[in-house]
């Protein structure tokens, strides 16, 4: 968790602990419970989310945050559950297509090394319905592309012959993919989460001798990297 990050939480527990305080005290009565107090666990972690410079995409956040303010504002009755109703299903369209279109038009280091590497092919890991569990024991390791749908995907890559640089593209769509790596690797991640994430556990070291550029797709579903 980077300093900022952590100092927003810090606000938000001093603010909280201030008005239960104040109210501890009769200074004042300040209602903490009011009508769709519940969105701002939604709306505030969200919120805080989008300043963590350690994260590779807030994209999934932002979407999210919109959710909880849309849903306060129902709670109070700024706007009709009929129109929240009515408005679910269109805006959630929307939301997929902008994360789509905002994460293609982001180009990095990511993007480029995948993009480099998809020339001269990548070898395919494809579990459909199934289960696939891949072990590159003493096996060269220069890139895959995976995809799972409605299945799950185990890449084992600790006992793998790796280059200086691989790459792995890949798709959790209705799935899981779990990448396993050798601990002196560094993992740099572009994702795409929509009602999905990566969660990746390690930690990016200089002396580490091999890095792995992971750009994955999520559609409620997800990676998992250690």
């Amino acid at each position: 968790m980077d300093n900022f990050k952590k100092f927003l939480w810090g606000i938000a527990f001093i603010v909280v602990g201030i008005i239960i305080g104040i109210n501890a005290f009769d200074l004042a009565e300040i209602n903490i419970f009011f009508d769709g107090w519940w969105t701002l666990f939604i709306i505030i972690p969200n919120l805080i989310e989008l300043f963590n410079r350690n994260k590779s995409n807030r994209f999934g956040n932002f979407i999210w945050l919109i959710i909880g303010v849309i849903l306060l504002l129902a709670t109070r009755d700024v706007i009709t559950y009929d129109i929240l109703s009515r408005m679910f299903i269109p805006f959630i369209f929307v939301a997929i297509g902008l994360s789509i279109i905002f994460n293609n038009l982001i180009k990095d280091k990511v993007s480029e090394k995948i993009r480099a590497s998809s020339k001269d092919g990548l070898d395919s890991i494809v579990a459909t319905f199934a289960e696939q569990k891949i072990n590159m024991d003493d096996e060269e390791f220069k890139g895959a592309n995976v995809e799972s749908i409605f299945g799950s995907v185990v890449l084992d890559l600790r006992k793998a012959k790796l280059d200086k640089e691989a790459v792995i593209k890949a798709s959790a769509i209705f799935g899981g993919i779990e990448v396993i790596v050798p601990s002196n690797t560094n993992i740099k991640v572009k994702s795409t989460p929509i009602f999905g994430g990566v969660s990746n556990k390690i930690s990016n070291s200089e002396t580490n001798k091999q890095t792995i550029y992971v750009e994955v797709f999520c559609l409620f579903g997800g990676m998992d990297i250690k």
